[in-house]
């Protein structure tokens, strides 16, 4: 897993997918900070993890994870990578969590706008770091998600417009009926930015992410099978 994991994490910094990632949230961010914080003259951060997690993982949740099989396919190393002495569950999670690792960077960077506020008020430090772990939860669920479309197509394309339309679609699906909201992971999210703790949440987030996980590596093991 490790291997895989270094791999995938120095590819995300020695291309600029890394680094448009975290442009792309550092802009989300400082939009939505001004919007739902200096605009309406308030210390509550919650408005901004909300509509950063809605909108900044719709756009950034496929460039992470559109590449990380589909490429592997397109370009013929997906034989090797399966015929290697590493483990298809190995594989995955060392993908996953490369992909964890830039999301949890940006969330340290957005730290910054916690102190930005100690300037100006006293905002309550507990419910930031809450809201913070409900964004990393949700952030996991969606790039298994991600994942598991990158596991299915070797068109990165394809695998983004899956990995969008997976994330994008329940909103509308919930006007219809309230029982797709267990396929919304913005239903999920609901109460972090609050900064209340969920176990339901928390566990519907982990279960979530266990899921897709296993769908890949079920995929992935079937690929190998037929190679």
């Amino acid at each position: 897993m490790w291997p895989v994991f270094k791999k995938e994490l120095k590819t995300y910094f020695l291309s600029p997918i890394g680094y448009i990632c975290i442009g792309i949230f550092l802009l989300v961010f400082s939009t939505f900070f001004y919007m739902t914080t200096i605009q309406s003259i308030s210390i509550d951060l919650g408005y901004l993890y909300f509509y950063t997690a809605q909108y900044g993982l719709l756009i950034i949740t496929p460039i992470l994870t559109m590449r990380l099989f589909a490429e592997e396919r397109k370009n013929g190393t997906e034989q090797l990578l399966l015929t290697s002495p590493r483990s298809i569950t190995g594989i995955v999670l060392g993908k996953f969590l490369a992909a964890v690792i830039v999301i949890l960077i940006i969330l340290i960077i957005s730290f910054m706008y916690y102190v930005i506020l100690t300037f100006f008020g006293e905002p309550n430090l507990v419910p930031t770091l809450i809201m913070m772990l409900g964004f990393l939860l949700l952030a996991m669920a969606a790039i298994s998600a991600g994942m598991f479309a990158s596991s299915i197509t070797e068109n990165q394309i394809i695998s983004a417009i899956i990995t969008i339309a997976f994330l994008i679609v329940p909103w509308f699906l919930l006007s219809i009926s309230d029982g797709f909201s267990l396929i919304n992971l913005m239903s999920s999210y609901s109460k972090f930015p609050a900064g209340i703790l969920s176990t339901t949440e928390v566990v519907s987030l982990v279960s979530f992410t266990i899921m897709f996980l296993l769908f890949t590596i079920i995929v992935m093991r079937r690929r190998k099978t037929v190679k």
